[in-house]
């Protein structure tokens, strides 16, 4: 009785381990099919609502295996790679002639126009109004994952490589962006900006430096990115250190690499709202829009809180400006920098009763109230023809370099006029503590070449509406 008593139990046994067992190697069948197959773009959200953003814009699944060697579009067809896309092999930018840069005024930084322009830039901005114009160096570039996918017009992005340990890493990233992010390899013009302390030495011969095998892991453009900048070496950190970043070269490189008539002028970690392009494109079509020569739309920034996902519009904005998860950039940081929005009055449509709500709910841009009470100091990312005043590049590093282009764009009589319900975002909620010491000697530096500038503005105007020189009269 015990023996036949203990029989059921032991054919139950076995059934709950050949089930076990088969389910594991359903499971692993299934995980080797998901990594080898094609990565697709997940360019919303999660629905939680502290989805981290590295999750935007990023592949769901990986790299293709490394016996596929074909690329997908966006249809799903198969086709060949881009001769010298390679990654960590052939140099990507092969056909560079490092002796031909075009020279700054002061032959400080030699530049190199449409150094890699994607598959579909030529094309797309022969349609478009709209380019958005941005910039960057090797250790923020990943920022352009996530840009690239929440803007589907042309882009122009202005990199700095300063000298050959830079420019070789810099081709590393750039072959693994276009080779995970079809977007990045199909509509982003790459010129290129190197510094007369540093320049480039490669002539195009196939060298690189060693280093270990960079990771093919598309799901991470931020530790790709990480990995690399670790190998920078502590003499070229040294460098760059002692040698200010030349942001307003950078713009106007990115901004004459625009093919067309607007320009949307950005940094590199500044994230467009969903659909702006679109939304610029149609507000842009109207006819009282193109019989304004002087005019700059301005597109309101917010900071958001790192934990939270992106909105997807702007009522989800004001939800987490209501929370605290959102604030206007550098409210806390420096409050002058983009108080003449006026972002009090930009929220007032979000409510149903507001006359122009119906804006709000289908995304249609429109002019929800010009600046006022324009002041110095004031920066917005805006977008305008590529006819407005350029950034004038003695401003090097942090300080006086966004606004001194604006206030010359006010002296000149531009009018900045706020959209909505388009918002640009910026990752992190940012404070006094966390900005380095090293701003603050750069910006003592760019105030002084200021009080030179704007008496030549005013030479060139004959207008000071601000009263700036006030105190020498």
């Amino acid at each position: 009785m015990v023996q036949l008593g203990c029989r059921p139990w032991n054919l139950s046994l076995v059934s709950v381990i050949v089930l076990g067992l088969t389910n594991m190697l359903l499971t692993f069948l299934l995980l080797q099919s998901e990594s080898c197959g094609r990565y697709r773009f997940l360019v919303a959200s999660a629905p939680e609502d502290r989805t981290p953003p590295a999750a935007i814009g990023r592949p769901v699944a990986k790299q293709p295996c490394p016996e596929d060697t074909t690329s997908t579009d966006a249809t799903g067809q198969e086709g060949e790679e881009d001769e010298g896309d390679t990654y960590g092999g052939e140099q990507l930018l092969q056909k560079l002639d490092v002796r031909l840069g075009r020279w700054d005024s002061r032959r400080l930084l030699q530049a190199f126009d449409a150094a890699l322009v994607g598959t579909q830039f030529a094309e797309l901005s022969s349609r478009a109004r709209v380019c958005l114009a941005t910039q960057s160096s090797l250790e923020k570039l990943g920022s352009l994952v996530q840009v690239v996918h929440q803007w589907t017009g042309p882009l122009s992005v202005a990199l700095y490589a300063a000298g050959d340990e830079e420019f070789d890493l810099l081709q590393r990233y750039l072959a693994y962006l276009r080779r995970c992010y079809e977007p990045i390899r199909q509509r982003v013009n790459f010129s290129l900006a190197v510094p007369r302390g540093r320049p480039l030495l490669l002539r195009g011969s196939g060298e690189q430096r060693q280093g270990p095998q960079d990771s093919l892991d598309c799901r991470r453009p931020e530790g790709t990115l990480a990995e690399l900048v670790r190998r920078l070496s502590a003499e070229q950190l040294s460098w760059r250190s002692r040698n200010p970043y030349p942001q307003n070269h950078m713009r106007n490189l990115a901004r004459k690499n625009c093919q067309s008539e607007y320009v949307f002028l950005t940094d590199v970690d500044i994230v467009p709202s969903t659909n702006l392009s679109r939304q610029l494109e149609d507000f842009l079509a109207q006819p009282e829009q193109s019989r304004c020569e002087r005019c700059a739309y301005v597109v309101p920034t917010y900071e958001l809180d790192a934990r939270v996902r992106f909105p997807q519009n702007k009522t989800e904005l004001a939800r987490l400006a209501r929370k605290g998860l959102a604030r206007p950039f550098h409210q806390k940081v420096f409050i002058h920098n983009q108080f003449a929005t006026n972002f009090t009055r930009w929220m007032l449509d979000v409510g149903p009763g507001h006359a122009s709500h119906e804006n709000v709910r289908t995304g249609r841009a429109y002019v929800s109230h010009e600046v006022t009470n324009f002041e110095f100091l004031y920066e917005p990312f805006y977008v305008a023809r590529d006819v407005a005043p350029p950034h004038d590049e003695r401003f090097m590093g942090y300080g006086y370099t966004r606004n001194t282009q604006v206030y010359e764009m006010y002296v000149a009589g531009y009018k900045f006029k706020v959209l909505s319900p388009t918002f640009t975002v910026h990752w992190g909620l940012q404070t006094r503590k966390s900005r380095p010491a090293w701003r603050e000697r750069q910006n003592s530096l760019n105030r002084k070449h200021f009080e030179v500038f704007k008496k030549e503005v005013f030479a060139r105007y004959t207008r000071d509406p601000l009263k700036m020189l006030k105190s020498h009269n």
